[in-house]
């Protein structure tokens, strides 16, 4: 379903309702630049650090795409886990799951507070960034207390520049990506209203080093196109 949650005036602030998860794989793709390709870069590295019977836990997991992409891929069967907050995004991820008669698991469940057990890799797509400031540095403690030495923490996250010229330069550009994507000029400032202060992006930098002081002995980003980045954090 195509998306068009914000062809209408907005009545209040962001958050992850019935409109917008029975549109929202629409709204990543045509929202996101290039996110089919951090997806598969996600999906692949991920791999990369997993064996027969590895756990793998999708934090804001949505519609549990990934989590799919990732059961379709492995040749060797690992346990999934899709922990989201939101349960008209779960409501989607469970007809795709029956669709595909997939094994993936899903919680409903705050990220901050769901009670980890011991894995090998955690994604973290585009979620980070709805985490409040205060919060996001303890979430990722718990998932370095999570992770068996040797595993990874994988996350996407919009980033903004420590220059502000530069920042607002990387904003136009994206918003001149939207509109080739068919949004017009007021679904761009809706949807940007509608954000304020629900969506507050770290730099490139703050995202690395809030990693490292968490425990993770190497954070680098992996990918990245104008203000949005994916990283890898090794446990």
């Amino acid at each position: 379903m195509k998306d068009r949650v914000f062809e209408k005036p907005i009545a209040k602030q962001f958050e992850f309702d019935a409109d917008v998860a029975a549109v929202f794989d629409d709204m990543l793709v045509r929202s996101v630049p290039f996110y089919t390709t951090a997806m598969e870069i996600t999906k692949t590295l991920a791999l990369a650090y997993l064996a027969e019977g590895g756990r793998v836990y999708d934090l804001g997991c949505s519609t549990a795409s990934l989590l799919l992409e990732i059961e379709r891929s492995a040749p060797f069967s690992l346990e999934l886990v899709g922990i989201d907050n939101a349960e008209a995004m779960l409501s989607q991820a469970r007809k795709k799951i029956e669709a595909f008669g997939s094994s993936v698991t899903l919680c409903h469940a705050d990220v901050l507070h769901f009670d980890y057990l011991a894995c090998d890799v955690v994604v973290s797509n585009y979620t980070l960034q709805f985490i409040r400031p205060l919060m996001r540095e303890s979430l990722l403690q718990r998932i370095a207390d999570a992770l068996k030495e040797g595993g990874v923490f994988l996350f996407s996250e919009k980033i903004i520049s420590d220059n502000k010229g530069l920042s607002k330069k990387l904003i136009d550009i994206y918003h001149q990506f939207k509109k080739t994507q068919g949004y017009s000029e007021y679904e761009i400032m809706q949807k940007r209203e509608a954000l304020e202060n629900v969506l507050v992006p770290y730099t490139e930098a703050e995202n690395i080093a809030m990693a490292k002081r968490c425990g993770f002995r190497h954070c680098e980003s992996v990918f990245r196109w104008g203000n949005f980045a994916t990283f890898i954090a090794l446990r």
